[in-house]
């Protein structure tokens, strides 16, 4: 048995170490691969698209943000769900406050059944469109961007070989919830694996209109559950590439509750399944990342259990070591995202020994609970998404089974379970 874990622990340890490398190459290209700030003089008339339903917490901030951009010439375009959604009359009080005039807003008039009601909201989006709007660049109502996010993310366009740019989310360690900080623990392994695989992030992308419509993103939208995953491949089969812009790491301050958060990492699993290129190779990520350190710890508690005391001792410290390994590699990511974050005007969260010991016990629940949303994520032949529930039978075939008005009973769950 003592042999067994010694082979245990050395692939642990090469396991770990290729994690270690890939996060260096991010930190890497996050230091260093800065794109240049295109002048106002060359920078493309561009619309910005929101589609809303329901009032999300930071809707008004998000609002005022994206209509206070240091960009000359641009457009924001809200697709409302529906006129009496509650999302509505914030976004038009938060216009008629700011006195906007570059902002038009609309319902959404045709809720087709084949896609999600987000997509249809985006075809709607760029079908309303004249020529003259060159790019366009999506939000979601939970990103409360800087003012220089307009310019950063379409300046690196410039580039013939860039389709779309885009950014990537980042959520707070210190909040009041497991929820809230096990979300912050798996996004940070996300944020990695998406630049690595070169997957771009909904809430902050921007995509040349000519390259929208030559690769017929449009069309895949318009029978697709999400829109994003799928265009690394849409948009390489074309020669053209997504890039990440390392400024544009978005700081998200909402808190979840576990049972919210398990059915979004299924949603999230879900449409990776669906449209990610490398499926395959995520589900591989996750079955190393989730069997060889538990396989040392069960093997430590099996020897201590029968009195092996050197094995039990040798693998429980092997099982521990690896998880410390993984508490320096996301401390090193946090430390070295702080600064991009206090750029944006955000005030940098300071982690405490309290919170730096919750990480590392909440690291190994971490991973059991996106195993579990990894194994549901395959049997999940409906999806609920803002109350609306689809049938999911194919990455383009796909049903909205019962479409109703939104309710304040779809937001997320209140039930918190607190640190």
């Amino acid at each position: 048995m003592n042999d067994l874990a010694v082979l245990l622990s050395q692939v642990l340890l090469g396991w770990l170490a290729i994690q270690v490398l890939l996060s260096l190459i991010f930190l890497w290209n996050l230091r260093f691969n800065q794109s240049k700030i295109l002048p106002d003089e060359k920078l493309p008339k561009t619309a910005i698209v929101l589609c809303l339903r329901g009032a999300d917490p930071f809707l008004p901030h998000c609002l005022r943000a994206l209509l206070n951009q240091d960009y000359p010439e641009y457009n924001l375009k809200l697709i409302v769900d529906r006129k009496e959604d509650p999302a509505w009359k914030i976004a038009t009080d938060t216009i008629q406050e700011l006195g906007a005039t570059n902002v038009d807003i609309s319902p959404l008039r045709f809720i087709r059944k084949n896609c999600s009601l987000k997509c249809s909201s985006l075809v709607q989006a760029v079908s309303e469109l004249d020529a003259s709007y060159e790019v366009i660049a999506l939000v979601d109502a939970d990103t409360v961007v800087h003012p220089h996010w307009l310019r950063e993310l379409v300046s690196p366009l410039a580039n013939p070989q860039v389709g779309a740019t885009t950014g990537n989310r980042w959520y707070l360690p210190t909040g009041k919830y497991w929820g809230s900080l096990v979300r912050y623990i798996w996004n940070v392994s996300a944020v990695v694996q998406m630049y690595l695989y070169g997957i771009p992030w909904g809430g902050t992308l921007a995509v040349k209109t000519q390259v929208l419509h030559q690769t017929g993103l449009v069309e895949k939208w318009s029978k697709a559950f999400g829109e994003d995953t799928m265009m690394r491949s849409v948009l390489g089969k074309n020669k053209f590439k997504v890039k990440f812009v390392p400024s544009l790491i978005m700081l998200n301050r909402e808190e979840t509750d576990l049972p919210s958060l398990s059915y979004w990492l299924k949603r999230q699993l879900l449409a990776s399944r669906l449209y990610h290129p490398w499926w395959l190779a995520v589900v591989g990520d996750t079955i190393l990342t989730i069997l060889l350190p538990n396989a040392i710890a069960l093997l430590g508690l099996f020897a201590l259990f029968t009195q092996q005391w050197q094995t039990a001792i040798f693998s429980l410290t092997c099982y521990g070591g690896y998880i410390f390994g993984l508490l320096l590699v996301l401390l090193t990511l946090e430390t070295q995202i702080q600064p991009v974050i206090r750029r944006h005007g955000e005030t940098a969260s300071k982690l405490s020994l309290a919170t730096i010991i919750k990480i590392y016990f909440a690291l190994p629940f971490t991973q059991w609970v996106y195993a579990v949303a990894m194994l549901s994520s395959f049997w999940m032949p409906t999806v609920k998404w803002r109350g609306i529930t689809y049938e999911i039978k194919g990455p383009w075939n796909l049903q909205l089974l019962d479409y109703r008005p939104y309710k304040i009973l779809d937001q997320p769950s209140d039930r918190k379970i607190s640190l």
